[in-house]
């Protein structure tokens, strides 16, 4: 088994644990897909705040003033939580919940297998790949 020092498993380090740091891993994945979908609200939201605020002042400009003033102070820069627009959201999930998530990992990661990165997969990796095949090379050439 041909691979990088930085994913290979440290001597001693049992097939559960790299198991459960395999699943962490995922885990942490997934929430980094979740903070991504809470940006896209952010971004979203944004857009749809400015565009609607565009639609208001068309209904004013068309002579529709009292349906214009009527989403102006109901919806128009409206917090989507009690207190919050969607900034404060992204950064209440970023400095309370991801923080201490990727934190955590990092320190489980760091106590039990030398801080590296990825083992499970990289295991996963030399099961599966045929060995000497072109495109099923262990890692990057030095210098690729």
């Amino acid at each position: 088994m041909t691979t990088d020092e930085e994913h290979i498993r440290p001597e001693g380090v049992d097939d559960l644990t790299v198991e459960a740091l395999g699943s962490i891993s995922e885990a942490l994945e997934a929430i980094e897909i979740a903070r991504g979908h809470l940006y896209a609200l952010h971004r979203i939201t944004g857009t749809a705040d400015l565009t609607l605020g565009k639609g208001v002042q068309q209904l004013r400009e068309a002579g529709h003033t009292e349906l214009a003033d009527t989403f102006e102070r109901e919806l128009v820069g409206r917090n989507v939580l009690h207190g919050r627009w969607t900034f404060q959201i992204v950064e209440e999930y970023d400095d309370g919940y991801y923080a201490t998530f990727k934190r955590l990992e990092k320190e489980a990661r760091e106590t039990l297998v030398e801080g590296k990165r990825h083992l499970y997969e990289s295991e996963m990796k030399e099961v599966r790949r045929t060995q000497g095949r072109h495109g099923h090379e262990s890692r990057p050439e030095p210098g690729a």
